[in-house]
């Protein structure tokens, strides 16, 4: 019989089954060609361990296909965050964590890498019926990763350094840190903070859940983690028409959130066609850490220029060459707050009354074709409508005339 251990060490092996089978989803295990049938159940069995609660099947001629179903009415953490808390340690590794904060069990104790290392032999690993030591590299490297991480504090006396547990005397909005935990990129850090917590804390509820964003939260750590350093990265992107990876040398400059999908996209410099663009953060993997970006200002600085021009993602090195949108909408008397949704939502645009009922709407966009869904949500109140692509007025009359026929009404836009 196979076996599992419900703990890992790569995450981005989980990351790719759980997108393919439980987000994306509905495969059978036939569908699965990349790996062995036992790998593909082992890693399943795991999952389960996780999301047993979330998990639903559905039997279809092709065989058994799994995916999640989540509730939002009632859901109100994200469990995608569970295979984060599940990261697997060595023996080595969590004993030695656990003896170093049993030794600075507190602020005021203080001790040199040499005391540490006599009260781990004496005190704790003496009574061992097989010897387990810890060299002086190992805890100084252990030592110096917490020091990084800021739970372990140092002071000089001299050339003597002294180690001490950091003060944990911080006062936490409970509230705040649970909505950063389900809303915010790398909300997986607000939910490691809730989990330590023991008040009680007021659930939120999401009409919108975005949970997918989740698996990215590594990849979007990196990432940001290059930003700050101004840096080069090197990373594996999936092609969206391709669907075969590429290893592509970047300079992220930014990560855009979608509120109405939740999908997230980063927005970078390519060298090798010396313009801005646009990837999908989902379809990032194996993010490196390069050298230093000696433009990485003035990258940024041309994003900050361009991106008033767009209105999603779509980004061109020519500011000169924009698509111009505009469009008249009609509202009754007391329907004030549709004009009132149009300056809150017009982005980079400009809202213009023109009486007590009309009033218009005018955007210059890099690419006119990503307006189309949002200007869909104002349909039944359009009068005038033009786009300056002939290719996408041209569709979008040709929708409004498929509409109409499709609802037996007769007439409608005209080509």
């Amino acid at each position: 019989m196979s076996s599992y251990n419900e703990l890992i060490k790569n995450f981005e092996r989980i990351r790719n089954y759980m997108r393919e089978f439980y987000v994306y989803g509905f495969k059978s295990r036939n569908d699965y060609d990349k790996k062995s049938a036992r790998s593909y159940d082992d890693e399943r069995r795991r999952l389960e361990s996780w999301l047993g609660d979330y998990m639903r099947f559905e039997r279809t001629r092709d065989g058994k296909n799994m995916f999640i179903s989540i509730d939002s009415r009632v859901t109100v953490h994200n469990p995608l965050y569970r295979a984060f808390k599940a990261k697997s340690f060595t023996d080595r590794d969590i004993t030695l964590h656990f003896i170093i904060f049993d030794i600075l069990y507190d602020s005021t104790v203080k001790m040199t890498l040499p005391e540490l290392l006599d009260t781990i032999d004496n005190e704790y690993l003496c009574d061992f019926p097989e010897p387990m030591v810890f060299d002086e590299s190992t805890v100084r490297k252990k030592l110096k990763e917490y020091v990084e991480e800021g739970i372990i504090c140092t002071e000089k006396q001299g050339r003597t350094v002294l180690y001490y547990r950091a003060l944990d005397k911080v006062k936490i909005n409970v509230d705040a840190v649970q909505f950063f935990s389900e809303i915010a990129p790398c909300g997986v850090i607000g939910s490691f903070i809730l989990d330590k917590l023991s008040e009680s804390q007021e659930n939120f509820s999401f009409k919108h859940h975005y949970i997918n964003v989740a698996l990215d939260s590594d990849v979007l750590a990196t990432l940001f983690d290059a930003m700050s350093k101004k840096s080069y990265i090197t990373v594996t992107n999936l092609g969206r028409k391709s669907g075969e990876p590429k290893s592509v040398k970047l300079v992220p400059l930014r990560v855009f959130c979608s509120v109405q999908t939740g999908r997230q996209h980063l927005l970078a410099y390519e060298p090798d066609f010396r313009m801005i663009k646009s990837y999908r953060v989902d379809y990032l993997s194996d993010v490196k850490i390069d050298e230093v970006c000696e433009n990485f200002d003035k990258y940024r600085a041309l994003m900050n220029e361009t991106q008033i021009h767009m209105w999603g993602v779509n980004n061109r090195k020519d500011v000169e060459r924009l698509d111009t949108v505009e469009f008249t909408i009609r509202f009754e008397k007391g329907e004030e707050y549709i004009m009132g949704r149009l300056m809150r939502e017009k982005r980079g645009g400009k809202v213009e009354q023109i009486d007590e009922n009309h009033c218009r709407f005018t955007v210059e966009a890099f690419n006119c074709n990503e307006l189309v869904p949002w200007i869909r949500t104002f349909i039944c109140r359009i009068t005038d409508i033009h786009f300056s692509d002939p290719f996408v007025d041209k569709r979008f009359k040709k929708d409004l005339k498929k509409m109409y026929r499709m609802y037996g009404i007769e007439g409608g836009a005209e080509e």
